[in-house]
């Protein structure tokens, strides 16, 4: 089973960066998907980014051109690089792998606030 783990969340003033990490528990050999997702205060949770096998990535309108996608280069783990955040940002981001099995990381709080 594919545990994930999660790091990088805080608190940042608004125009701010962070960086968000995830990890794989084991080898997942360049299989399936990355995304991260996120749940804003009283909204549903919804995907934000995503990246292909092959690299590519996209994004929701909202975080496109402040937000970068990233893997390792074994692509056992997802970063998530995070500019000029605005307290719209505020909420729970979480990993999520997309393989033969659908894993989700434990979430980590991102609170942009002065």
């Amino acid at each position: 089973q594919v545990h994930l783990v999660e790091s990088g969340g805080g608190l940042v003033q608004p125009g701010g960066s962070l960086r968000l990490s995830c990890v794989a528990s084991t080898d997942l050999r360049g299989i399936g998907e990355w995304a991260w997702h996120r749940r804003l205060k009283d909204k549903e949770r919804e995907r934000i980014a995503l990246i292909d096998p092959d690299g590519t990535a996209t994004y929701i309108g909202s975080v496109k051109g402040r937000f970068t996608i990233s893997t390792s280069n074994n692509r056992n783990a997802v970063y998530l690089q995070m500019d000029n955040l605005t307290p719209d940002d505020t909420g729970v981001y979480y990993c999520n792998w997309i393989g033969p099995m659908t894993t989700w990381g434990q979430g980590t709080q991102v609170t942009v606030s002065s």
